[in-house]
């Protein structure tokens, strides 16, 4: 049984009383044991499985620990055990009681509200400060959602915003634009899901009779009023407030530290027998995050005993000695390169990290940047996909036109509707046989000066402008050829849309379909778009051999895409795997590169922190904006704590692309590895008076 192998503190949290329950689990205590013997004991306790919710930070997490049920009760019984994240649980539910769910990522939802925010003009209004962009303001309502309970968003707006008063009532008409277009063609972003599942909950008993939550420190408003309208008999959560780093996306470190003033009845255990780290690694971590205000109280044991070796600072004079110095040590390093970490807190860190080592043919890998999912290509590939299983998605049908020239966001909307319009509501009979009668397919825009929304409908224009392009005879009468905007790329592209769906028809296998999609003629508008844009040069020109090792590279991900497809035998089942599983892939071999948020839960035999230097960690932009020291703390916390044999601590003196001169960070004086002099009494100073 899991329970036999937990230590006295872990088998006393696993086995608490029904009720409120908080387990401060810190780095390397072995919480993921101690959640597992929790689910063993409800077991045991005649708890139904299926009456056991795991909300994990990834889906990964659940999967293993899942697993690790399994090993004790079988898979049978530990499959019941509803695990995931909270988006993934809320999507299973309300897929459940309605199957016309689409759930759409954040950068196809931002090409809609584009679409909303190119009708407007704030132009008219008398303001010094500039309107927020419309990608900026999506992030904006995004960040307001996951964190406000009581305004709505034009309140908010006017109260946190206040240079922005004079366009609130436009960012909260926007808003409401977008979220009627969402609801009209039933799409969700990832918000929608905890929004939607926090009504079905409200409205009824889930039957859970306890909600187990882990990284409950990473909790946000809107995840915390979630499990509130849950209200399970029990509640168990496990978290370390020294490690909540996700402030930025709405965490709530005042969720974990008021746990016990929340619940009348709540009980706080504490695990700080730490397996992970040696004493002299652990001893660094303590005494720098100690300048943190202490939540509750804890002080952590080391349980390996034996020789050990201390955290080491490095120290280079110039930044790219620094990435070629850590390189060449591990080079010579003879740990397995699988078990090395290089942590960093800026992309542009890792940029020069990465090109170093792969310079000196060290292999590595890297989380925290660009995904094979996150690349365009793949996106307008799923883009595609998307339609073919989904017509109604105008998301995807408006994100493909990226890849012609001419059309704007708003425009390629207009086509969409008139498209459906065209079809009684069906954007594929539309699109193959068009309801000629309608003269006029095209939505002429309402007016509103207050709200920035101007007429610029135009004539329409004739669709025989294109009659020498060679369009298929099927296509070129279709009115869709008539909007005014429509130019001779942008016509072709919607033709070689037509040829694609049209072989698309019939196609019943997801490995098919990727393979005909991919070579299409409509896919070789993205591959000619993207590989042109990677061979530019500064000046213009193009790079020929680049622009074609672009394509090459292209296409080879098309077939990795393909391969996926292989296993798939339903066009849904396969666009929701690489939708909600894409993030727990990863690709590659060797050294890790990872972002501090990416280490969170991973632990290596030697790990690098780099850059720390004052400005680059902390971070001062990001502490000016929404951040704070207390945080940039914690990201220090995790990162260190990801050692568990050797950890090395790099800066450098001086930028010579830049010619900027460095300072170390405010943490490693903090450490003691160098001294408190001047320079460190100007970083105190400095942080005050930010």
């Amino acid at each position: 049984m899991p329970l036999s192998r937990l230590n006295e503190q872990q088998y006393t949290a696993a086995t608490a009383p029904y009720g409120h329950n908080l387990i401060i689990a810190s780095a390397g205590t072995g919480k993921t044991s101690t959640i597992v013997g929790r689910i063993a004991h409800l077991i045991s306790q005649n708890v139904k499985p299926e009456e056991i919710l795991l909300l994990t930070f990834t889906n990964k997490a659940a999967q293993e620990m899942v697993e690790r049920v399994a090993q004790f009760f079988g898979r049978e019984i530990a499959s019941k055990v509803d695990a995931g994240t909270f988006h993934a649980v809320s999507y299973r539910w309300l897929k459940r009681k309605d199957g016309k769910v689409v759930l759409k990522q954040p950068r196809e939802l931002k090409t809609l509200f584009r679409s909303v925010y190119e009708k407007r003009t704030f132009s008219h209004l008398d303001c010094a400060t500039p309107a927020y962009g419309a990608n900026y303001l999506y992030d904006v309502y995004s960040f307001y959602q996951n964190t406000e309970i009581n305004n709505n968003f034009e309140e908010w707006i006017l109260e946190r915003q206040d240079e922005h008063a004079v366009y609130a009532m436009i960012y909260a008409d926007i808003v409401d634009e977008f979220e009627t277009l969402k609801k009209e063609y039933g799409f969700v972003n990832f918000n929608d899901l905890l929004l939607q599942m926090r009504t079905l909950a409200s409205k009824s008993d889930l039957g859970y009779k306890e909600v187990l939550i882990d990284e409950y420190q990473d909790t946000n408003a809107l995840q915390g009023t979630l499990v509130a309208a849950m209200n399970p008999p029990s509640l168990f959560c496990v978290g370390d407030y020294d490690q909540s780093i996700y402030a930025f996306n709405g965490a709530d470190i005042s969720i974990i530290g008021s746990f016990d003033k929340t619940f009348t009845d709540a009980k706080v255990y504490t695990l700080n027998k730490n397996y992970r780290s040696t004493v002299p690694i652990l001893s660094l971590a303590n005494t720098v995050i100690a300048h943190n205000e202490r939540i509750y109280p804890k002080a952590l044991e080391v349980t390996r005993t034996g020789d050990a070796q201390s955290p080491a600072l490095l120290v280079y004079e110039e930044l790219f000695d620094q990435y070629h110095g850590i390189a060449q040590a591990i080079g010579k390093s003879t740990t397995d390169k699988e078990e090395i970490a290089v942590i960093f807190r800026n992309n542009a860190s890792a940029d020069g990290m990465e090109a170093v080592l792969r310079e000196m043919g060290i292999p590595c890998r890297r989380r925290g940047g660009t995904s094979f999912f996150d690349s365009k290509e793949i996106k307008a590939l799923l883009d595609i996909y998307t339609l073919l299983v989904n017509e109604s998605d105008m998301m995807a049908f408006i994100h493909l036109f990226d890849y012609t020239k001419g059309l704007g966001s708003a425009a390629a909307k207009e086509l969409f509707v008139a498209l459906q319009k065209l079809g009684d509501g069906s954007f594929s009979r539309g699109l193959f046989t068009p309801d000629t009668s309608v003269s006029n397919p095209f939505e002429k825009r309402k007016l509103n000066h207050q709200l920035g929304l101007f007429d610029d409908y135009s004539e329409l224009g004739s669709a025989g402008r294109f009659a020498k392009l060679g369009l298929d005879p099927n296509f070129i009468g279709n009115p869709i050829l008539k909007h005014a905007k429509l130019t001779k790329e942008s016509a072709i592209f919607l033709h070689d849309l037509f040829m694609l769906f049209r072989k698309l028809k019939e196609v019943k296998s997801p490995k098919e379909a990727v393979q005909k999609i991919a070579t299409s003629g409509l896919y070789n508008h993205v591959v000619e778009y993207l590989s042109h844009r990677r061979a530019m040069n500064e000046n213009g020109s193009i790079d020929e051999k680049i622009k074609v090792e672009s394509a090459e590279k292209i296409r080879r991900k098309a077939t990795i895409l393909f391969e996926l497809a292989k296993p798939y035998k339903e066009h849904e089942r396969f666009l929701n795997a690489m939708i909600l599983g894409s993030q727990d892939l990863t690709q590659g071999e060797g050294v890790h590169l990872l972002s501090i948020h990416a280490s969170k839960g991973l632990e290596y035999k030697e790990v690098y922190v780099i850059d720390l230097m004052d400005g680059r960690f902390p971070n001062r932009k990001l502490m000016a904006r929404s951040g704070s020291i207390e945080e940039e703390r914690r990201l220090f916390y995790v990162a260190v704590t990801r050692a568990k044999d050797k950890l090395y601590l790099s800066f450098a003196k001086y930028d010579k692309i830049k010619q900027t001169s460095f300072v170390p960070s405010q943490f490693l004086y903090e450490t003691g590895l160098i001294p408190k002099d001047e320079a460190y009494v100007m970083l105190i100073k400095k942080g005050l008076e930010e």
